[in-house]
């Protein structure tokens, strides 16, 4: 489907709209729009030359762009409870994705790991106050769209102030494809073939023409693009064929100590579903253009985590960063982190400062004049003075991720302090220290040539830790090294094999992955 691209329109807006919250009329509105397993380097303001994301990119160019946005967990469900409550994951209790094995049973993944997760929350908690129930309470018309992934039936956006939810249930991937018919008790069905991206973008544009003369928060959070990866023909095609015409690579995968590791984006299947989101993305900025209600309107872009370079469908690459979803490196946790305020950021400007998905509650409480709730203990700062052009205070950024990946990654917590990272890994307990002023792709480990600096960091990790009461994984008396070296080597070998002679598939000119491109081209 093809929507009318719009030239980019300047937001002005008077700062009193944003200081002075006396009537409702004077609120900002807030549109809040999450990718899910969109890697930082996934779209084309961030330098991808296969990818293409004018929509998005918009956002990033009309507003501020941090470039060490970081995501509050190396996967999904842990990092969206942290947008909506302003807290880590160590606080509301959900540290891995819901679903995810834990304890004895993780056994049951016959991974042969040598420890066995812990227990965690299930259900986002239902007292804490969301950034949709503050500002319901404060005026605002609530909505939201997609992927929720927060808990089951009685944790679903509506019991959390939504007042109204298109999409989101208790699942993180979407039932039935990205294709009509699919499986959702909370978004019926459209015509055969709609694309689920696209109707996601169209219910937003909607709730927000009902509600203009209203401040609102729509937040628009995308299935996409998680797993499944699934595109149109025509996507398909042109995508195949701007690889093709750059030269297709003989190799795409290393192997990073426990899995595979995606180096190359030329992916067709994954570069289109980028395209529909982002025109999803377009719809919802030309309603706000055409509504006149970009000037009053904060938007802002994120992503849960990285890209999808191991596990899964394997389809993007993070390079230079090291790693991807469910990893413990940059390419796990680092975003893209965009936000435009009219009136307040400047065009085209960027920040270095290292900030969190847990600073977005306070922020956009700011920004629409509404208190923060004293009983929600927020861990999150306010980016406004950022925003703005000034500073924020220095300070430590930190995650905890007592769990095994599906990508790879291994149970491990870490703290960020200027430009030092240090990673504790719980399995072995050993430390990992790296610059990455000088070494952003972490490949040399400098905690035996700075012990000071390593022990330092790990002692305020440690006290983090157990300030936050932090849950960890313990070991299992019934771990067999043998079996797992050997599920490590099977994998480097033949799983390897297996996956460069998939992906090399998806470029063939003669490339057919079902009867119907998964009901995408439904016949007449």
């Amino acid at each position: 489907m093809s929507i009318r691209r719009p030239t980019f329109v300047c937001f002005i807006v008077l700062s009193a709209v944003f200081s002075n919250p006396a009537t409702a009329a004077q609120k900002p509105n807030i549109v809040f729009i999450l990718a899910d397993d969109l890697g930082w380097r996934d779209l084309s303001n961030e330098g991808s030359t296969y990818y293409e994301s004018p929509h998005i990119d918009r956002i990033a160019t009309g507003g501020m762009k941090f470039t060490r946005g970081y995501a509050t967990c190396q996967v999904c469900s842990p990092s969206r409870a942290s947008i909506l409550t302003g807290k880590y994951p160590t606080n509301h209790g959900i540290t891995t994705w819901i679903g995810d094995r834990s304890g004895d049973a993780w056994r049951g993944t016959g991974r042969h790991d040598s420890h066995l997760p812990p227990a965690y929350e299930h259900n986002l908690r239902a007292d804490e106050v969301t950034l949709a129930e503050v500002l319901s309470d404060a005026g605002y018309e609530t909505f939201f769209a997609g992927k929720w992934h927060l808990g089951s039936e009685g944790s679903w956006p509506t019991d959390h102030g939504f007042k109204v939810n298109k999409g989101g249930w208790d699942v993180g991937s979407p039932r039935g494809g990205y294709f009509s018919p699919w499986q959702n008790p909370n978004l019926s069905s459209g015509p055969a073939g709609e694309s689920l991206p696209i109707r996601l973008g169209r219910e937003t544009a909607a709730f927000i023409e009902k509600n203009q003369d209203k401040p609102f928060l729509a937040n628009l959070s995308f299935y996409s693009v998680h797993g499944p990866i699934q595109t149109t023909p025509a996507l398909w095609k042109k995508y195949r064929d701007k690889a093709a015409d750059a030269g297709l690579a003989d190799e795409r995968f290393i192997f990073d100590r426990r899995l595979a590791v995606r180096q190359v984006q030329d992916c067709p299947i994954y570069a289109g579903m980028i395209e529909s989101m982002d025109d999803a993305v377009g719809i919802v900025l030309e309603t706000l253009d055409e509504l006149g209600l970009a000037e009053n309107t904060i938007v802002c872009f994120t992503s849960d985590n990285g890209g999808v370079s191991s596990g899964d469908a394997y389809s993007t690459s993070n390079t230079p960063f090291r790693g991807g979803k469910g990893r413990q490196w940059e390419g796990g946790i680092r975003e893209p982190f965009y936000i435009n305020v009219p009136g307040v950021t400047k065009a085209n400007s960027t920040s270095a400062v290292p900030v969190s998905g847990v600073d977005w509650y306070p922020t956009l409480l700011e920004l629409a004049g509404v208190p923060a709730p004293a009983e929600q203990n927020v861990d999150g700062v306010s980016l406004v003075p950022l925003l703005k052009g000034n500073s924020i205070t220095d300070r430590s950024l930190f995650w905890h991720y007592p769990h095994y990946g599906n990508q790879g990654g291994e149970p491990s917590s870490i703290i960020t302090e200027d430009n030092w990272k240090l990673i504790h890994y719980h399995e072995d307990g050993h430390d990992e220290l790296y610059d990455l002023d000088t070494d952003p792709v972490e490949q040399k480990d400098v905690a035996g040539a700075e012990p000071d600096r390593a022990k330092a960091l790990r002692t305020k990790l440690d006290t983090w830790l157990k300030s936050t009461n932090a849950r960890f994984p313990t070991k299992d008396p019934q771990f067999d090294p043998s079996k797992r070296t050997a599920r490590w080597e099977s994998l480097r070998t033949r799983g390897t094999a297996s996956l460069e002679a998939r992906h090399t598939t998806y470029l063939n000119s003669t490339y057919v992955p079902n009867e119907n491109w998964w009901g995408s081209s439904p016949k007449d």
